[in-house]
């Protein structure tokens, strides 16, 4: 037996103890994690400068090494939304539709853990312990493969983890690492049918992809994000002017940073300069069509390659469009279905946008950088989805279970 069919072995056999366990087993364990964390800060700190250093080794770029490293204040944050997850409602044994049928039958549909779980990830040793946490609270174990970047930090972290699981008196097992940072281990991973139930990742497009393309198990697509804002004629110039600058600079190393800006022809004289100005004192590469060029012509051209790429850094495309249609074509053809804003005082206009465009998460007059579990009341999140099955948007609790039907009866037989 393989490696890593041992990690789904191990995973499988502690499923059932931890489907078993109660609400308040499982937020103890939540408690417990955020507390070993907190007492663990030093170990914890150590394993990642270990990693840090290599990524400087490495050349790794800037925004990613901001991603990879943790301080105190961070592993505190970390151990505070652990505490915020146990504090949401159990998502497991909802019932979510029921009835008695005419012969008797009493039937429920009820909210049961997905099982285990698999998550093949990037950079943020954050990232290692959200997953963890929100698989436990809604009884999933968990099989975490973060890149080799962060390798000592999510070791010291799983093990900081797994001793508040057993101490809790749960099996070690329902949290586990892919140590082995070989691609060919991922590959694994990705087509352990029979051992893992979901494998969720969460990364750059060309991760995302190739879990999409090589993986045998199931899949939820998540996290690409080639987010646009259209400013519409009917706009409100110094609104698009904060969502578009806010939205791009604010956090750019994220999915739900803006990429593109779409500016109506006519409000591109009045706006561009305004805007352009403004990234620019911020620090960021802007990146523009031949009509863009024409009012503003200090920026660099774009290209066709420029459209189709997600930054995550300090870089920002501009296209000037003659209506609202040709901005969703835009979108239609470069983005990634994750979250894509209108701005304008239009009724009809928005109204379109939102019909039309085909994104996870639409705004009207709204920054698409809000697209998180916790700013839309989820609590916490495990990913983006960015397909239609079996969920879309936000991944918070509720949206890492499946359901069953439970049926009662008194001898009934057809």
């Amino acid at each position: 037996m393989s490696y890593i069919q041992e990690l789904g072995k191990k995973a499988q056999a502690a499923r059932p103890v931890l489907a078993m366990s109660s609400t308040l087993v499982r937020n103890k364990v939540l408690y417990a994690i955020a507390q070993e964390l907190r007492q663990a800060c030093d170990e914890i700190l150590t394993a990642n400068a270990r990693d840090m250093e290599a990524a400087a080794e490495r050349g790794i770029p800037g925004p990613m090494q901001a991603r990879l490293k943790l301080t105190a204040e961070k592993i505190e944050g970390i151990a505070r939304a652990a505490e915020d997850v146990a504090t949401l409602p159990d998502p497991v044994g909802v019932v979510r539709s029921g009835g008695t049928r005419p012969n008797g039958l009493r039937i429920r549909r009820v909210s049961v853990p997905i099982g285990v779980v698999a998550m093949i990830y990037e950079s943020r040793p954050n990232v290692t312990v959200d997953a963890a946490v929100l698989c436990l609270k809604s009884g999933n174990v968990c099989i975490l493969r973060g890149g080799s970047e962060a390798i000592h930090s999510n070791i010291a972290l799983v093990a900081v983890m797994r001793r508040a699981v057993e101490r809790c008196g749960l099996p070690a097992d329902i949290i586990q690492l892919v140590e082995d940072t070989d691609r060919e281990v991922a590959t694994q991973l990705m087509r352990l049918n029979g051992y893992v139930d979901l494998l969720i990742p969460r990364g750059n497009t060309g991760l995302i992809q190739s879990v999409v393309k090589n993986a045998t198990v199931p899949v939820i697509e998540t996290g690409a994000g080639i987010c646009h804002v259209y400013v519409d004629k009917a706009a409100d110039l110094d609104m698009a002017l904060n969502i578009a600058h806010t939205g791009k600079i604010s956090y750019p190393a994220v999915c739900n940073a803006l990429e593109t800006a779409l500016i109506h022809a006519h409000v591109a004289e009045a706006l561009l300069p305004k805007l352009t100005e403004k990234l620019a004192a911020s620090g960021v590469t802007i990146y523009g069509c031949p009509r863009t060029l024409a009012i503003v012509p200090h920026i660099a051209a774009a290209t066709d390659e420029s459209f189709a790429t997600e930054y995550n850094d300090l870089f920002m495309n501009i296209k000037v469009v003659d209506s609202i249609e040709e901005a969703m074509a835009h979108i239609a053809h470069y983005g990634t279905h994750h979250s894509d804003a209108i701005v304008t005082d239009d009724y009809k206009a928005a109204q379109l946008f939102i019909a039309t465009v085909d994104s996870a998460a639409v705004y009207v007059n709204a920054s698409t950088r809000f697209t998180d579990g916790g700013e839309f009341g989820m609590g916490a999140e495990i990913g983006i989805s960015t397909q239609k099955l079996h969920v879309r948007g936000p991944m918070g609790l509720n949206e890492l279970t499946t359901t069953k039907y439970i049926i009662e009866g008194e001898g009934q037989t057809r």
